[in-house]
């Protein structure tokens, strides 16, 4: 241990910042994967997975949206969301087609059966907290927390900006 800290004359090793369990990094990822562990069965009897349902609540929350928005959403690239709108197309629950002002810009549409799945899937947040056994209020200050994380992160010199370069 590099130090200790003394405590009713005992001593308390104090942890390494280089443990497993200390790191920011590692909760946040073990919470994440768990997460999307809470949300697959719920996802399986749609028939969608878990990223597949972020794009399906990006466009229930604004429908006809640009693939680039879509992008900036979900913070992904197109490499990563084009074979997401692939899938989710051959599923029958969007379809791209070509701005018609601009022919080089592809605007996603929910179509009936995706803006159909907004009801199936209504019950998902709410079965999720359920499982969580967190209340509504913390789990709306942790949401806002890793807000505040991510922005915080985003901004810092020479950190990653959303899209990929150092800043």
């Amino acid at each position: 241990m590099l130090c200790t800290t003394k405590l009713r004359a005992t001593f308390i090793p104090v942890p390494s910042p280089l443990e497993l369990d200390q790191q920011v990094c590692f909760a946040l990822y073990r919470a994440s994967r768990t997460i999307t562990a809470a949300y697959r069965p719920h996802l399986d009897r749609l028939g969608i997975t878990y990223p597949q349902y972020l794009v399906l609540l990006a466009l229930w929350e604004r429908d006809a949206r640009g693939v680039q928005d879509l992008c900036d959403s979900l913070d992904l690239d197109t490499g990563t969301l084009s074979p997401l709108l692939k899938r989710l197309e051959a599923a029958g629950y969007v379809e791209r087609r070509r701005q018609q002002t601009d022919e080089r810009r592809v605007v996603v549409h929910l179509t009936e059966a995706g803006d159909a799945l907004r009801t199936e899937a209504a019950d998902i947040p709410g079965c999720v907290t359920r499982d969580s056994r967190f209340d509504v209020d913390e789990l709306v200050a942790l949401r806002e927390t890793l807000h505040r994380l991510t922005a915080a992160l985003q901004e810092a010199p020479g950190a990653l900006s959303k899209k990929g370069r150092t800043s």
